[in-house]
């Protein structure tokens, strides 16, 4: 009887063990690989804001919580080497640069897995940590247990949800764009933004950046919006045409029924009605930020077809391929800060607490380390009221009567 302990790999990672998000290295494992796995050497890992959502718990109402049976592992925007690529792989061979983004399996079987949509797998596909082994291929140990994501040393993933990193493109750049650069190219993709399009995008941040970058790669016609004239030098900077202030009541009117496409990547709760109105009539009001909006407009979406308003996450698979490839192509890069292990906490609390722009830390995996690591105090993390379908009531209902296009 093969003893599944012995074949198991010794990994270590940086984790947490309830809300409070202090991190610290721990000694995990992952599965042996198999013959359809690929073992990366991982270098760096991206640091989301979900990140912190789902390690503070932020999310419970929505997806649950890791806590207390299993250690938070975050971290969906890996970057690596392979060290080991399956019999059964075909695609990638050992010393490509690999990355892995926000999900580890799903049961590719359904229309949408069929059709490169993992993401919107009917059987809900496995989140890269958090996730459960629903379909066999997200194995994890001990059995039962939560799939253990970026911030650690070593990764194994099947080989259909591993995305092959260009030679020339850097490795400490690749991992944000596995999240937020998919995340921001499926909509402009399925919502038909090409060469002449008319697009906004609401909030210049991490999201909107890339956002910007890569809508002007696609050959749109890019207006950046922010509340404040102060991301004006970052938004012209990343390419945007034009720039408007949401606060000034002109410019926005100036501007209605202009755009095919509006990008909302606000992470906050806010008005998000004072945008539609700059859309054309058969213009789609995208959100993309993590609040109430989202939720609503996943459900109003459903609900009502007329509807203008749209949700989105992540990308599958094939997409995430498609814009690494055009992010290298094009020399898009995110505007990172490379941070070591012992300063997590800290990163934690300055996404918790401050306006960071357009900036993406990414964890330098190496200084993962239980020698001489420099613990630092608990992130000071403010308390959140959360998301939760029930919570999210007024939206949907204002989307599905409010705004029908």
């Amino acid at each position: 009887m093969v003893n599944e302990e012995e074949q198991s790999i010794d990994v270590l990672c940086l984790g947490c063990t309830d809300e409070k998000c202090d991190f610290r290295p721990i000694l995990l494992k992952r599965r042996a690989a198999g013959p359809d796995d690929i073992v990366i050497d991982m270098r760096f890992c991206g640091v989301c804001h979900t990140d912190l959502h789902t390690a503070a718990g932020h999310l419970t109402g929505l997806v649950g919580s890791i806590y207390p049976n299993d250690v938070c592992v975050p971290g969906h925007e890996l970057s690596g080497v392979a060290t080991f690529v399956g019999s059964n792989v075909t695609g990638f061979k050992i010393g490509d640069k690999i990355g892995v983004g926000c999900m580890v399996d799903s049961c590719l079987n359904c229309t949408n897995c069929l059709q490169g949509e993992e993401q919107l797998c009917s059987g809900k596909n496995t989140a890269t940590y958090g996730g459960a082994n629903k379909f066999g291929r997200a194995a994890v140990f001990p059995k039962g247990s939560k799939t253990l994501g970026g911030y650690t040393k070593t990764m194994v993933v099947h080989h259909k949800f591993a995305v092959l990193i260009p030679d020339d493109y850097p490795l400490e750049s690749a991992g944000p764009v596995m999240c937020a650069g998919v995340t921001l190219y499926d909509p402009l993709k399925r919502y038909g933004a090409t060469e002449g399009s008319v697009v906004a995008i609401v909030g210049i941040g991490g999201l909107g950046d890339m956002g910007i970058k890569v809508a002007k790669a696609l050959g749109c016609s890019v207006t950046a919006i922010s509340s404040t004239s102060s991301k004006e030098t970052l938004a012209k900077a990343a390419g945007a045409d034009v720039y408007i202030c949401s606060s000034d009541a002109a410019a926005m009117a100036s501007n209605a029924g202009r755009f095919d496409l509006v990008l909302n990547t606000i992470p906050s709760e806010h008005d998000y009605n004072a945008f539609t109105p700059l859309l054309k009539k058969t213009g789609k009001h995208v959100i993309l930020g993590l609040n109430s909006a989202i939720v609503g407009a996943t459900i109003a979406s459903s609900i009502v077809c007329g509807t203008r308003f749209r949700a989105s996450g992540i990308g599958g698979i094939k997409a995430t391929q498609e814009v690494i490839d055009l992010c290298a192509k094009n020399k898009i890069y995110p505007n990172i800060e490379i941070v070591r292990a012992e300063k997590m906490n800290s990163v934690y609390e300055t996404l918790d607490s401050k306006n960071i722009g357009a900036l993406r830390f990414v964890l330098d995996v190496s200084t993962i380390k239980h020698e001489g690591f420099n613990a630092q105090p608990p992130p000071k993390i403010s308390p959140s009221k959360g998301l939760s379908v029930g919570g999210s009531l007024g939206t949907i209902l204002d989307m599905v009567f409010g705004f029908r296009g």
